[in-house]
């Protein structure tokens, strides 16, 4: 949502991003608070390149050697990249950067943004999965390959088609782990198509507990981004945006045992903060295991390929305790 589409700009090929990496320590302006909410600020970078296909990012998802990345563009690009760490093991950069024009289940590239409009992404066994708005769907991706690949299968959209909004549709993506109350299996949830009483569709894909559920939606949050915690609690990233008070960013903690057909769920919010802070249009998030103890959680930005948004990466750690 809120992108723009770039115009006359041709990625046949893999293209290798330039880039320039801006590390911060500071979350909330001009303090060094380490602590918001029930969350732990470790500290973040922002990026920009000379070439203009950097930015536009909605949705990022890591390998599991906690490093390398792969992420899509709303914009119908991959990314691809690796994160580097200072002596202390800071966020200090990206590199390695690779992007290209994603394919369409016909075998083409370089189609207009409403065709290609990537919002979720989820990596699978053997498979990358993304989602898309505007003509909903969600595709999958051979893997590794995906970048020079047309989609192998299309699955089945959870929703019906007739209640999926424009550019509110399929948000989020993720991957319940198989250790989870829910096994290994894909969930969707909407930014923004609800139901008859207000809430946000979501579905879980596969599996004994498949079917739709439902997310209670505090208005004027939307989500923009979702991951599961090893525990198989499900993260969502969601926006405020109004003229009242500008742009917020918060993000809640869905219990994965109340997810189930016919469910409508909360959770406890762990941060909620607004432009006083390092954010901008914060769009993707990713749960990263360092360690059993030393769970991240890494959150992006969508600069909508505008001069007055930023580029971020966040990175926080989560305590164990709930």
């Amino acid at each position: 949502m809120f992108s723009l589409s770039l115009v006359g700009l041709a990625t046949a090929d893999i293209v290798s991003l330039p880039v320039v990496n801006r590390a911060f320590s500071e979350f909330a302006i001009g303090s060094d608070k380490r602590i918001f909410g029930k969350l732990e600020f470790l500290g973040g970078i922002g990026y920009s390149s000379s070439n203009p296909l950097l930015g536009a990012l909605s949705a990022i998802r890591f390998r599991e050697d906690h490093q390398t990345f792969v992420a899509v563009l709303d914009t119908g690009h991959w990314l691809t990249g690796r994160i580097e760490r200072d002596d202390e093991g800071r966020l200090s950069g990206l590199a390695d950067l690779k992007t290209r024009s994603m394919f369409n289940s016909a075998g083409q590239d370089e189609n207009v943004k409403y065709q290609m409009d990537a919002e979720g992404l989820a990596i699978g066994k053997g498979e990358v999965f993304v989602s898309y708005e505007v003509f909903h769907r969600i595709d999958a991706y051979p893997d590794p390959g995906f970048m020079g690949a047309r989609p192998t299968r299309s699955l089945p959209l959870p929703f019906p088609r007739k209640e999926m909004r424009n550019n509110q549709g399929m948000e989020t993506l993720a991957m319940s782990p198989e250790t989870g109350p829910l096994g290994a299996t894909l969930v969707a949830v909407t930014e923004r198509s609800l139901d008859a009483d207000g809430n946000v569709l979501a579905a879980v894909l596969d599996g004994p507990l498949a079917g739709p559920f439902a997310v209670v939606r505090n208005d004027p949050w939307d989500i923009t981004d979702g991951a599961f915690l090893p525990d198989g609690d499900m993260l969502l990233l969601e926006r405020r945006f109004r003229l009242s008070d500008g742009v917020g960013m918060r993000i809640r903690r869905i219990d994965g045992t109340k997810i189930r057909p016919g469910a409508v769920v909360d959770g406890d919010v762990l941060i909620d903060v607004d432009l006083s802070h390092q954010i901008d249009n914060m769009e993707g998030l990713d749960v990263v295991k360092m360690a059993d103890d030393d769970i991240r959680i890494i959150v992006v930005s969508d600069d909508n390929h505008s001069i007055l948004q930023r580029n971020l990466m966040l990175e926080f750690r989560l305590p164990q305790a709930k």
